[in-house]
């Protein structure tokens, strides 16, 4: 490719070059910090609810899905957008304590009920994409509610039981999302090495329908181990460990890891890093309510 080319022009061009990667650096650098949302997070910070203001709207005509709520914050703009299922026989009061949690953190929550309470997590994965797609479009009309707060490109998943499978399903077939989130997954498929989407799966270690050796477990070490992952087990916890029913000290913990992975891999958020990997996560596995935890640190 150098061929023909003098020391001096080598050295020019070699300038060149490493003055064109570092702006392209910097100009990444920026990206990242421009989806930072308020102050550096602290335990305490990510343990409650945030600092923004939130609102909610019913979605008045659902399309592709059975009932849509929407969290939004009230000020600000472009943020990451995330879909909540619930499970086998739920509507979306199972699981709705994650949309003003989460939206208070910075994001767009949309909790659906999905066409009929007996959907297979097939059929949740595709309402689960629906609802990511309508809400997406709805913010690009000026007449809705939460007019410009969705940022198309940072879309992520999360459900309870089947809605966990059908979060496993979505993030395996559509590589575009930005994380997944399964809560005690239950899903009759159990490979899924073709997920690029980071994973977070938060599993109850006493779960009888959804038994963590049969699932859970057996859907983490389906992945590669190249993918970005984790596997939080609640100790002596049910099947319903990660829904609204569960108590506040299991209901924190988890919240606190949803917005980290959210924070860390949906905005690029370097600064939720240690909330999965360093002391911060550390000092909660001496902790009395996570019997296990896997993962592949850093990231």
């Amino acid at each position: 490719m150098f061929g023909g080319m003098n020391h001096t022009k080598l050295t020019k061009l070699s300038r060149l070059l490493q003055v064109s990667l570092g702006v392209s650096a910097l100009a990444l650098s920026l990206a990242v910090q421009a989806q930072q949302t308020g102050a550096d997070p602290t335990t305490a910070s990510i343990e409650k609810a945030g600092p923004l203001a939130v609102a909610n709207v019913k979605v008045s005509s659902p399309s592709g899905y059975g009932s849509g709520t929407v969290y939004y914050p009230t000020t600000g703009s472009a943020y990451g957008l995330v879909s909540v299922t619930p499970g086998f026989t739920e509507g979306q009061s199972a699981i709705n304590w994650l949309g003003p949690l989460l939206a208070s953190h910075g994001f767009v929550v949309v909790t659906i009920g999905t066409k009929t309470i007996l959907d297979v997590p097939t059929n949740r994965a595709k309402q689960m994409m629906a609802a990511l797609a309508q809400v997406t479009a709805l913010s690009a009309t000026k007449t809705s509610p939460f007019a410009g707060k969705v940022d198309a490109s940072r879309l992520a998943v999360m459900g309870h039981s089947m809605g966990g499978g059908g979060s496993l399903d979505a993030a395996r077939d559509n590589p575009n999302l930005k994380a997944s989130i399964p809560l005690a997954p239950w899903e009759t498929t159990k490979d899924y090495s073709k997920t690029t989407v980071p994973t977070l799966i938060v599993s109850c270690e006493s779960d009888a329908i959804a038994p963590v050796k049969d699932h859970a477990n057996r859907f983490y070490d389906s992945f590669t181990p190249t993918l970005t992952k984790a596997l939080l087990e609640m100790k002596g916890a049910s099947h319903f460990c990660t829904n609204s029913s569960a108590n506040t000290a299991t209901k924190t913990l988890i919240g606190k890891y949803s917005i980290s992975w959210l924070k860390r891999f949906v905005d690029g958020d370097t600064r939720y890093s240690p909330f999965l990997c360093g002391a911060p996560h550390q000092a909660d596995l001496t902790g009395s309510l996570i019997s296990t935890y896997k993962e592949n640190c850093p990231y």
